[in-house]
């Protein structure tokens, strides 16, 4: 009997064959390709982080919506709010993703918000981490 198994992605036996878009996108014309599920799911969480709901053309509700937050003082309730927001929105966009916790640290002096995301993917023995800053 097999105990927690391992499910690998169809595409990860191709490691020849690009998977994703890398981020940021740092060649002039020309798309840096990611090659493994894990790397374009972390490239797709940042891009889902980083987008505004509306600012997608055939998609309205895709993003993050954390523009909101961006002209509010940093507080103890508004960090609580950014990181449940967070927590909320990556567990309804993202099935695949078990987030293992979420930190959401503010400077009051230089006004820069900082998201540490840190999660793993489901049936695979993956976990990985994200730094955001906003502000």
């Amino acid at each position: 009997m097999a105990f927690n198994p391992q499910i690998i992605p169809a595409t990860d036996f191709y490691p020849n064959v690009g998977v994703g878009v890398g981020l940021p996108f740092s060649s002039p014309g020309v798309f840096q390709l990611t090659y493994s599920s894990a790397a374009a799911l972390k490239n797709n969480l940042i891009n889902y982080l980083l987008t505004e709901p509306g600012e997608r053309w055939d998609n309205p509700t895709f993003g993050g919506g954390f523009r909101k937050y961006l002209f509010e003082q940093i507080s103890n309730d508004n960090l609580g709010s950014i990181q449940d927001d967070i927590s909320s929105r990556i567990s309804q966009v993202f099935p695949q993703v078990t987030l293992n916790r979420v930190e959401v640290i503010g400077d009051p002096v230089t006004q820069i918000v900082t998201a540490k995301i840190y999660y793993s993917i489901k049936n695979q023995s993956i976990t990985d981490q994200i730094e955001i800053n906003f502000g």
